[in-house]
């Protein structure tokens, strides 16, 4: 069947600067498709494409014009050409977001799940930007009293000694079965310093460790995996691993112990669904978590969540970035305590 299709960008603001070793973001820009049937337009559904600058294989110069290209190929047959996409994952996860959405009827319920039905939530990690001492420190304080059970600290930019400081605090407070750790390095850790710094955050109860040092140093890493004290897990290092060959032989060669899975960078939903499946193949557990996207990329996310590990999910998804914008578009999903829900009649 043949779609019509339309295309907006759309720029976000962060509440406040949001730190990782890469730099700091104070907005985001997004592109909306739009897609409905001819004869019925009252009818469409949404999704968001939200590629990450400098860090997504496909934040291309003029991404619109890709955008729109692909949506031209995709929406004249209404079949998604998996060759075609592999290589643009925040286009195809936008894509897949739109048709099951029309494919509801224009529903935001993109799951028949419990959660879906506003009868489960799915616990989610609190996060912690990159900051100094004190805004980290405040900022911790704000995720506890939130009620967060799991909290995840994004380091490798200030002095490593304050990171540590910040770590002992909340050891101090928290043993490891009052409150997961877990801690997010972006890839800011450098080859020759990591094992050392791996060992010594070891001593803190650490839960997992993404991506300590840059992606595509696979000896470095090989080696860390292998004889790191504390589990590693692998996000940015999945990316522009699309094929299910080049996946296979990354999981093979580096053996993590977990992967961070973001749909808009690791192959939108069927890519994400795959990476899974081969991870349980060898015993490489996972989670999923969002790209800063705004509230429309955050519920498909939550709903493929939901449908993959769910019912009664108890694994804390990184699911906690739909308070980040001050702009950010209204939907029924709400953060209560330390889940997200999707609550369509409140």
């Amino acid at each position: 069947m043949k779609y019509k299709f339309s295309i907006q960008q759309r720029v976000f603001h962060f509440k406040q600067p949001a730190g990782t070793s890469r730099g700091i973001y104070t907005t985001r820009t997004s592109w909306f498709i739009k897609v409905w049937e001819p004869d019925n337009p009252a009818v469409y559904g949404i999704g968001e494409c939200a590629p990450l600058l400098d860090l997504s294989c496909d934040a291309l110069e003029n991404y619109e014009g890709v955008l729109n290209g692909i949506c031209n190929i995709v929406f004249q047959t209404g079949i998604i050409n998996d060759k075609l996409l592999r290589p643009y994952p925040s286009m195809l996860f936008g894509i897949e977001t739109a048709l099951l959405s029309l494919q509801r009827d224009g529903s935001t319920a993109l799951s028949d799940t419990p959660f879906a039905h506003g009868k489960e939530g799915i616990p989610i990690n609190g996060l912690v930007w990159m900051g100094n001492y004190d805004e980290m420190l405040e900022r911790l304080h704000v995720k506890l009293q939130d009620g967060f059970k799991c909290v995840k600290l994004k380091i490798g930019a200030i002095d490593f000694e304050k990171e540590l400081e910040l770590i002992k605090v909340i050891r101090e407070n928290f043993n490891c079965k009052q409150l997961q750790l877990r801690v997010d390095a972006n890839g800011g850790f450098l080859p020759k310093e990591a094992m050392k710094r791996l060992e010594i955050l070891t001593k803190y109860d650490i839960h997992s460790i993404e991506q300590p040092i840059r992606q595509h140093q696979w000896r470095e890493m090989a080696e860390l995996c292998k004889y790191s004290p504390l589990p590693i897990a692998f996000d940015e290092e999945l990316i522009g691993i699309n094929s299910k060959e080049m996946k296979n032989n990354l999981l093979d060669c580096l053996s993590p112990q977990y992967i961070v899975l973001k749909p808009s960078l690791h192959g939108g939903m069927s890519g994400t669904e795959e990476w899974i499946k081969l991870a349980n193949e060898r015993n490489i557990k996972s989670w999923i978590t969002s790209a800063l996207e705004s509230n429309v990329g955050l519920n498909a996310i939550a709903h493929l969540a939901a449908r993959v590990y769910g019912p009664k999910i108890t694994f804390p998804q990184g699911l906690g970035t739909g308070q980040l914008f001050t702009d950010n578009i209204e939907l029924p999903i709400k953060m209560k305590n330390n889940q997200i829900w999707y609550l369509k009649n409140s």
